[in-house]
C-alpha cells in the first residue's frame, strides 16, 4: 500500500492532520505520522518505507532522500522550499512541490501586526504613530505580497510595489501603484515589507546601500527569509541612522541587533507566519491533494524541481 508520510518537528493543527489522515486514507493510501521529532534518526527511519512525504519547514536533505528509498514525492506545505534539496531530489527521481498561496493571508496579517507593535511603541504605554497615511513598499508582489497590499489599504496606507516578474497592470488593477525599480521602492516608502526568496540573486540584497535610501523613521519587515539580509551591513547603517527599525519573523544569525538595538527590532521567538490553525489546513489538506493527484493522475502543476 502507498504510504503517505507527515513528517514535522512543528507540528500541524490537530484540525489539519485529520483532514490530511481523512484524504489520504480515503484514496486508499496509508497514513504515518511523525511529530515533534528531536533527533534526526527518528525521520530517517520514518522515511524508509514511505512513497509521499508532507513537511513543514523540515530539511529534506540528500541524507533524508538516501534514506527514502520509496519515496516518489515529497510536498513542502508552504510557499517557500528551500528547506528542499531539489537537485538530490531530480538525481533521485523525486519530485518537489510546494503549495503557493496557503499561507498567504496569515504571513500578510503577521506583517501587519508586527508594523502596529513597533508603530505603537511595542505597547509600553508611550505615543505612538499610525500607519494611516505612511508608504509601504512591497518588494515582490506575489501571493502574500498581494495580503499585505489589500490589508495595509484598509490601514489607509499608501501602497508601492516592485516585482518584474509581475506585470504592471495587474499591480495597478489592485489600486496598488507599480515602480520601475528596487531603488524607487526604497526611496519612496517609509516601511518596505519583504516577500523575495532566498537564492542566489535575492541573498545578502537587502543591505545597507539600499535601506540608506529609504525616508526617515524607516521601517524594514521580514516575513521572507533571513538570508536575504546582510546582517552585518545593516547593523553598520542601525548605528549611523537611529530611526531605521528592522522587524522580522525570522530571528538573525548576529546578536548584535538584541544586544545594541533592542528598542528598534522586534524579531519572533519562532517563525509565525504560517501559524494559524487556517493556514495549517489549508497548506497541509493542498499537500494532501497533491500528492494524490500526482500519484493518481501525474499531476505536475506546483512541481519545483526539474
Amino acid at each position: 500500500m502507498t504510504k503517505v508520510l507527515v513528517a514535522t518537528e512543528k507540528p500541524f493543527a490537530k484540525a489539519a492532520v485529520e483532514q490530511i489522515k481523512a484524504l489520504v486514507e480515503e484514496a486508499g493510501f496509508e497514513f504515518a505520522l511523525l511529530e515533534k521529532y528531536t533527533d534526526k534518526q527518528q525521520l530517517l527511519d520514518a522515511v524508509k518505507d514511505a512513497a509521499a512525504l508532507i513537511v513543514r519547514s523540515d530539511k529534506i536533505t540528500r541524507e533524508v532522500l538516501d534514506a527514502a528509498k520509496e519515496l516518489k514525492i515529497v510536498v513542502r506545505a508552504g510557499a517557500g522550499y528551500d528547506n528542499l534539496d531539489l537537485e538530490a531530489c531530480t538525481e533521485k527521481g523525486v519530485v518537489a512541490m510546494n503549495t503557493p498561496g496557503q499561507n498567504s493571508n496569515a504571513v500578510a496579517e503577521l506583517a501587519l501586526g508586527m508594523m502596529v507593535y513597533m508603530a505603537r511603541n511595542k505597547f509600553n504605554g508611550t505615543a505612538g504613530t499610525e500607519l494611516r497615511g505612511k508608504k509601504l513598499g512591497i518588494h515582490a508582489y506575489g501571493n502574500v505580497g498581494y495580503y499585505v497590499a489589500k490589508i495595509a489599504k484598509g490601514f489607509g496606507m499608501e501602497v508601492y510595489a516592485f516585482d518584474p516578474f509581475v506585470a504592471k497592470e495587474k499591480i495597478v488593477a489592485d489600486g496598488v501603484t507599480a515602480v520601475d525599480t528596487i531603488d524607487e521602492l526604497y526611496s519612496t516608502c517609509q516601511y518596505v515589507s519583504l516577500h523575495i526568496p532566498a537564492n542566489d540573486q535575492t541573498k545578502k540584497s537587502i543591505n545597507a546601500e539600499l535601506l540608506s535610501k529609504m525616508p526617515a523613521k524607516a521601517v524594514l519587515v521580514n516575513t521572507a527569509r533571513k538570508e536575504v539580509i546582510d546582517e552585518e551591513s545593516v547593523l553598520g547603517l542601525m548605528a549611523e541612522r537611529d530611526d531605521l527599525i528592522y522587524i522580522s519573523d525570522i530571528a538573525p544569525d548576529s546578536e548584535g541587533f538584541l544586544n545594541n538595538y533592542i528598542d528598534r527590532v522586534f524579531f519572533t521567538p519562532k517563525k509565525m507566519g504560517a501559524q494559524t490553525a487556517e493556514a495549517n489546513i489549508n497548506a497541509g489538506v493542498a499537500a494532501a491533494k497533491q500528492i494524490i493527484a500526482y500519484i493518481n493522475d501525474g499531476v505536475e502543476t506546483f512541481r519545483v524541481n526539474k
